[in-house]
């Protein structure tokens, strides 16, 4: 009897120095491609009046919903590895639904190609309604301090001031920009854009007919088209000739004259911080990020009108953007080239990154 109880303690004390047993593998994570961001949609995902994301979910198409409470709407996604999302309006929802979605353990990100695409305004001199601009330069417009502009000294152009200085354009420009400026990757975006620069947009009699009211604007007046021009983000809704020039003048100097204003959005630099913080932890590249923006309208006014006339009879009276429908048709045309190209072509692009021709 001692016997026996002397072995089942010499057994009991082996087998409880084993190592413990590995716990059930966790269900493994959903490697991602492409992640396709609109910021906003109407109603539906599918089949009525369409906002930036509908496009994508009908036409690429995103079949398949995954709940997404942490953000802004359900995640969109096909079996080809793209996962589509809509951030919500406006810097914070951006950062926030972006941040969520990186953090997400359901999904591998690591290799994961952004494209930003949604609708935007457009300077005049720049392109013509519903053009698509690739963007290098993505600038904020917010971050700053201001004085009212009845106030400001008669010599100062304007009355935004860069963060922690004293007048407008004031030099050398700070090297920590504090996340007011933002570089993509370069030889992404030519490639995007050498890919991409002879599509042919959609058209329509009403966008001509807004673009003959231009008629200064030799730019504004063309067809659309594709072109590179980088972004202005910033969540007041702006417009009007002296603002523009004010676009134009704070693209400039936060990118020390590299950058030329072409588009106005809200949320590419919350958007552009949260992967930023991503990729600090590993868990994005953030050279992998494309912004393109097509223009649903002009940022300023054409010759014999007022920025408020214009601001009104563009938006505020119920009719909407002249170029809405063919600036959501440039988005995906434009943007699906791109993210058909990466998919099928991801054993050539998911470890390295391609360039145009010639970089």
């Amino acid at each position: 009897m001692i016997l026996r109880l002397s072995l089942f303690v010499f057994v009991a004390i082996v087998f409880s120095c084993q190592p413990s047993q590995s716990p059930e593998p966790t269900t493994a994570k959903i490697p991602i491609k492409v992640v396709v961001l609109s910021m906003f949609e109407r109603d539906q995902d599918e089949g009525d009046i369409p906002g930036e994301f509908q496009n994508w979910v009908e036409r690429l198409p995103l079949d398949s919903v995954i709940p997404f409470a942490q953000g802004n709407r359900d995640l969109r996604y096909n079996n080809r590895g793209i996962l589509g999302m809509v951030t919500g309006i406006g810097t914070a929802k951006a950062a926030a639904s972006v941040m969520a979605l990186g953090l997400d353990d359901r999904f591998d990100l690591t290799n994961a190609y952004w494209l930003v695409a949604g609708i935007a305004g457009v300077d005049p001199n720049d392109a013509s309604a519903g053009s698509a601009a690739w963007a290098e330069w993505v600038i904020d417009g917010d971050l700053s301090h201001e004085i009212d502009a009845r106030e400001i000294p008669e010599d100062w152009p304007t009355g935004y001031i860069p963060l922690r200085l004293t007048k407008p354009y004031e030099t050398p420009v700070p090297e920590n920009n504090e996340g007011v400026a933002y570089r993509l990757n370069s030889g992404l975006v030519d490639w995007a854009y050498d890919l991409t620069k002879d599509i042919e947009l959609m058209d329509t009699p009403e966008v001509e007919k807004l673009r003959e009211l231009y008629k200064e604007y030799p730019n504004a007046q063309k067809p659309p088209f594709v072109l590179k021009g980088d972004q202005l983000a910033a969540m007041t809704y702006w417009h009007g000739e002296l603002m523009n020039q004010w676009a134009n003048d704070w693209v400039s100097y936060w990118s020390k004259g590299e950058g030329n204003f072409v588009t106005s959005a809200m949320e590419d630099t919350g958007t552009l911080q949260a992967l930023t913080f991503l990729d600090n932890a590993g868990r994005v590249d953030v050279n992998r990020v494309l912004v393109l923006r097509t223009a649903s309208n002009y940022t300023m006014q054409y010759k014999g009108i007022t920025a408020a006339e214009s601001l009104s009879g563009e938006k505020l009276k119920g009719k909407g953007y002249t170029a809405y429908i063919p600036s959501l048709d440039a988005a995906y045309q434009v943007g699906s080239v791109v993210v058909n190209e990466l998919v099928d072509n991801w054993e050539e692009y998911e470890r390295i990154l391609p360039e145009a021709k010639g970089n």
